[in-house]
């Protein structure tokens, strides 16, 4: 009579889960889920890599799962994507409530909007305490902010030298570069960690000094309050200036359209943080701009900016109302 088969498990002769090797950046948070949020997650689950993002609200939640949605729905129309493409990218994206979540991330990135600087450079690092309690010594932590210092958001932390800085770029899919930056804590290590994820993700790091406004943030934003000048001098129309910039230095887009797909709002908060750390007037935001935010006229998110937008945010023919 042939003996009883003992079947084991073949798991009990693997390696234990601390003992197994897991790949850098398969799982990334990011707090704070708007246009920049929404981009990171989407490009990072498009290469494979669970992400889990933190809203303040399930409303919000739920927003940033609509907004995401719709990008991809933009692809599969222009025969980038197909629908169960779709389906596996949402499928690694998941929003919470809560920063427990956040266990096990081997990248988190703070991706928040505040209304002034004040406030921002107190909530942020009150968001890099709540990640550092939750997350592992090795977990990268990181800002996209552009015109607050990483040094200043990392003094309060244990482990400082994980902290970075990065800028994810939003106003053009086909800007497939970032910059990144270290901070005075910054190692050598965590560079090259956010460096490899840059690659990753097929971007390219563009390494930057530690300074307020970073490259791409302090050209843009001069290039911009010159076009306002022009634009009340007299000089040309909105169209026309924004003509000249595309067909004649071959931008995508010309700076008034930069500026709505940005958001007027977070314009006027990126020229008075530079403002105030370079002290400048080169950087102090045009009356225009001001004016525009006043009015709510925020840009493609508000539905007018510079311009007008459907609901669809295509920009129709007429121009915003500014004067």
């Amino acid at each position: 009579m042939a003996k009883d088969v003992i079947y084991e498990p073949i798991e009990l002769f693997g390696l234990s889960k601390k003992d197994r090797s897991k790949a850098l950046f398969s799982k990334i948070g990011i707090v704070g889920c708007g246009l920049i949020g929404q981009n990171l997650a989407r490009v990072a689950s498009s290469y494979g890599m669970e992400v889990v993002f933190i809203e303040v609200s399930e409303e919000k939640i739920q927003e940033a799962y609509r907004n995401i949605g719709k990008v991809l729905d933009n692809r599969i129309d222009h025969w980038g994507l197909t629908e169960s493409e779709k389906r596996a990218i949402l499928s690694r994206i998941r929003g919470t409530l809560d920063y427990k979540d956040l266990a096990g991330c081997d990248f988190v990135v703070e991706a928040i909007r505040a209304v002034d600087r004040g406030v921002k450079i107190k909530e942020r690092k009150e968001i890099f305490r709540k990640i550092e309690e939750v997350v592992s010594p090795e977990c990268i932590i990181a800002t996209n902010s552009t015109t607050i210092i990483i040094t200043e958001l990392a003094s309060e932390l244990k482990y400082k030298e994980r902290c970075i800085s990065i800028h994810f770029f939003v106003s053009s899919p086909e800007a497939r570069i970032m910059e990144v930056v270290k901070g005075l804590y910054t190692s050598d290590e965590t560079y090259k960690k956010v460096c490899m994820f840059v690659k990753l993700i097929n971007r390219k790091a563009v390494p930057v000094e530690e300074s307020a406004g970073l490259v791409s943030v302090r050209i843009f934003v001069v290039m911009l309050n010159e076009a306002c000048e022009i634009l009340m001098e007299g000089v040309s129309s909105i169209e026309d200036i924004d003509e000249t910039m595309k067909i004649g230095f071959g931008m995508r887009l010309g700076p008034f359209e930069t500026a709505d797909k940005m958001g007027l709002d977070k314009i006027v908060r990126w020229m008075e943080n530079i403002y105030n750390e370079f002290g400048d007037v080169r950087y102090k935001p045009s009356p225009i701009i001001r004016k525009l935010v006043r009015a709510k006229h925020l840009g493609l998110e508000s539905g007018i900016g510079f311009y007008k937008y459907d609901e669809n945010g295509n920009k129709l023919v007429q121009k915003g109302d500014f004067c």
